[in-house]
């Protein structure tokens, strides 16, 4: 790629301009009693050199410029020092917080999770591992604000202020995950949690940084596979947990080590679990015009069928660390087989029902059932470049190639094949322009999908991304202000064969004459999406702030929703997309005048991170033009006659949903407040509400998350941890003509973690207990809710080891 050779050759050229000053920064760091704070990290901003202090809180680091050192430390804020370039000693003093600081990676910026303007949260650490569960859906439903799409517990993606999939960029280390998610809701993330080392979820429009389809929303899950700090002796890692639910055994592994700069980092998840347990509930009933009204008997079932997993994922990853040069590369595998529940095809005569549901045992269950198969290879590098000049700070490159390929397996045969090719590059340059500190970037995508089967219902496609972006901020006393803007070339290229859209099937043997009549569209748009962002933090009082921020996001429609027209047999629907118009029972193909997707958000935040009593409070409206969404035609599809209306139709006839662009409105409130009435117990009180309507009172948007509100206890004496949460999800009533309304319901999640002192590893016994009082529990936001409730009562118990 041109744009890469010319960077790479910027970097040649500033590897033989470096500055030959050198100078020696020493000093202590002590917390508000005067008393050393050890292991605090002390970090050169831009640069790769960073140490920890001393049992006596002191450090020392060399420079070779002037700058600003970072310090940072678990349960205190951040702080940021200037240096002059010249041998300093310096006594810094660190304020603690009533809540954990991690800085946050998709910042770009080096900003801590307390200076962000956009609401952020970030998972991390023991805390993460407690959550984590096998979609990232499951992993970050109980954020404040985030929800999950659920289509069982192994295809789940975030849902982030009420919306997802082609609106919430789903990333790895900045790279997008390149998986077929954003398809259909059956298509689970490739992202593994165990694997990370925080997952960052980042609310309200981030299109600046990572394209049109964070319009949403960023979820970063952050892993060490490319190790950017050098690694001075082997550590390690190891996990066994068993869920009871579903007899889940989940094994988990990392290595890391180094020498002279150079590392090396390996690490591996191995899950395998069968069909998960549920309260008894009711099975939706099949319509059958031969029963009276009066028939009172119900199919029940006590676990929700196909919904079993196989999974292993590896990476690997090295690099060469230096003082001012890093460069790293890595490889990572992922090949999972997980079922897909209420995945129905009408061709199919009978439902199977054989016992060998209930046995949950060997191959001969995977070969009965619908499930998919993933498998994904990826490749990611990165080079990063610390220079001596005295407005360029850091020149950055993150390359990365994903080929992800999801078979759905039928009766034991291929069915539909889904695959995606993505090539993905990221340039950035770091500056300093005056008093304004940012950072400039160009932004590559190219992804090759293609679909084959019964249910490629969606034809190939190759969407292009060609973007220039810029971040920028500045410190105005106590006032940090921060603005931003992206240009986006956004193209898109498909063969629409027009023997999709003609449905005047008369018999099968015909068949042979409707491939005579298919004629090839060679379709091609161009737009050009533009995003621009103003937001201001002040921080008004030590450890208080309020933070605004105003952005405007374009995004033109993906594949899917543009070029959709067939059966999708996941969602039991018929799917149409935006480039097609409907005329006396007649699909065609007109994709004129179609309008991008326009977001104008705005955001409020109130938060307070000092003392015992601590908060976050975000107000949040997004109003949206030509807002994406599918809604009913009132029509049904059959094979054999095409498009109908549902009075003529046999019971097999599937609902026609088309996408439609119309102005929408979303709005609402998500908090979290914390208080430590003791050293040893925290109470928190969290919740969220989301409003989705369409303008001009034409009714509400389909699937929206109910609301929430929850608290959580924790307790910790000797090596003893506890925890006890109660969430309540709230009657969801606020829906479209073609929905029903979803039963509220409460869950109560309890664990327990007791510390091991085994010399070199540090070991950790833990058991979650979610679900206690075993409620049942539908998710409104799911496709199946009705056929897929929430997993019943939950034991999970497992060790961790670490050393």
């Amino acid at each position: 790629m041109k744009q890469i050779s010319i960077l790479s050759s910027a970097v040649a050229a500033a590897l033989f301009s470096q500055s030959t000053m050198a100078a020696v920064i020493t000093g202590q760091v002590l917390d508000k009693n005067q008393q050393p704070i050890s292991n605090a990290e002390v970090h050169v901003h831009g640069k790769s050199q960073s140490v920890v202090t001393d049992k006596q809180g002191q450090f020392k680091i060399d420079v070779d410029n002037k700058g600003q050192l970072h310090i940072s430390k678990d349960d205190f804020i951040d702080k940021r020092v200037e240096i002059n370039g010249d041998n300093q000693n310096l006594v810094i003093t660190l304020t603690p917080t009533s809540v954990e600081t991690v800085v946050v990676y998709a910042s770009a910026l080096h900003k801590n999770s307390l200076e962000m303007i956009s609401p952020v949260n970030v998972l991390a650490g023991d805390n993460l591992k407690n959550k984590a569960k096998p979609t990232l859906g499951e992993t970050l439903k109980g954020l404040p604000g985030v929800n999950a799409s659920y289509f069982g517990p192994v295809s789940s993606s975030p849902i982030i202020r009420g919306l997802d999939g082609p609106r919430v960029k789903i990333t790895q280390n900045g790279l997008d995950s390149s998986d077929a998610s954003r398809i259909g809701p059956d298509h689970a993330t490739s992202n593994d949690s165990l694997a990370a080392e925080q997952i960052e979820v980042l609310r309200g429009p981030a299109t600046l940084l990572y394209g049109s389809g964070a319009i949403g929303g960023v979820v970063n899950v952050v892993d060490n596979r490319i190790p950017t700090d050098n690694i001075d002796t082997l550590t390690g890692a190891a996990q066994y947990t068993h869920d009871t639910v579903s007899n889940t055994n989940t094994y988990a592994a990392k290595l890391e080590t180094g020498n002279e700069g150079f590392n090396f980092h390996f690490d591996g998840t191995k899950r395998k679990g069968h069909d998960y347990k549920t309260p008894t509930f009711e099975l939706p009933e099949e319509h059958d015009e031969h029963e009276g009204e009066d028939h009172e008997e119900h199919e029940t079932a006590n676990r929700v069928e196909n919904t079993f997993i196989d999974s292993q994922n590896v990476n690997f990853g090295t690099s060469y660390v230096g003082d001012h040069l890093t460069l790293g590369v890595s490889y990572g595998r992922i090949e999972t087989d997980y079922g897909i529940p209420a995945h129905e095809h009408h061709h199919h005569e009978e439902h199977e029902e054989g016992e060998h549901h209930d046995e949950h045992e060997g191959e001969e269950e995977h070969e009965e059932s619908v499930f998919a198969q993933l498998e994904q290879d990826r490749w990611q590098g990165y080079m990063s470049y610390a220079l001596h000049d005295n407005w360029i700070e850091n020149i950055s490159l993150r390359v990365g190639y994903t080929d992800y390929k999801h078979a759905e397996i039928e009766d034991g045969a291929v069915g539909t094949v889904f695959s995606n090719k993505t090539t993905e590059a990221r340039a950035t340059v770091e500056h300093k322009l005056g008093l304004w500190h940012g950072m400039a970037g160009y932004h590559y995508t190219e992804s090759d999908y293609d679909a084959d089967g019964e249910e490629a219902f969606t034809p190939a496609s190759v969407t292009k991304t060609n973007a220039l972006f810029m971040l920028e901020e500045r410190q105005f006393g106590d006032v940090t202000v921060e603005l931003g803007a992206r240009i986006e070339d956004y193209q898109i290229d498909s063969a629409v064969s027009m023997a999709e859209h003609h449905h005047d099937h008369a018999h099968e043997e015909e068949e042979g004459h409707d491939d005579e009549e298919a004629e090839i569209i060679n379709y091609s748009e161009d737009f050009t999406n533009l995003s621009f962002s103003a937001g201001a933090i002040w921080q008004y009082q030590e450890g208080q702030s309020v933070a605004l921020s105003v952005s405007r996001s374009e995004r033109a429609p993906l594949s899917a929703e543009l070029l959709s027209n067939g059966i999708h047999i996941a969602t039991g629907t018929y799917e149409l997309g935006l480039g097609y118009h409907i005329e006396d029972g007649e699909i065609h193909f007109e994709p004129e005048d179609i309008d991008q997707e326009t977001a104008t958000n705005f955001d409020l935040s109130f938060r307070r991170f000092i003392g015992d009593f601590g908060y976050t409070v975000n107000f949040f409206y997004n109003d949206i033009e030509n807002y994406y969404y599918q809604q009913s035609t009132g029509l049904v599809f059959d094979e054999e006659h095409g498009l109908e209306s549902a009075a003529e139709a046999d019971e097999d006839a599937m609902a026609v949903y088309q996408f439609a662009s119309k102005d929408a409105k979303l709005y609402g409130i998500e908090f979290d407040v914390h208080y430590q009435v003791s050293p040893s117990t925290l109470v928190k009180v969290f919740g969220d509400s989301t409003t989705a309507k369409l303008k001009d009172g034409e009714g509400y948007l389909p699937r929206i998350p109910a609301n929430k509100l929850g608290s959580e206890l924790q307790y910790t004496v000797g090596g003893w941890q506890f925890s006890l949460a109660g969430t309540h999800y709230f009657e969801q009533s606020d829906i479209t003509a073609y929905e029903t309304k979803t039963d509220g319901y409460t869950l109560f999640d309890a664990s327990a973690n007791y510390q091991l002192d085994l010399g070199p590893v540090d070991t950790q016994l833990y058991i979650n207990a979610d679900n206690l009082t075993d409620e049942l529990g539908f998710v409104h936001s799911s496709f199946i809710k009705e056929k897929a409730p929430l997993p019943g009562r939950n034991f999970s118990l497992g060790i961790r080891g670490y050393f």
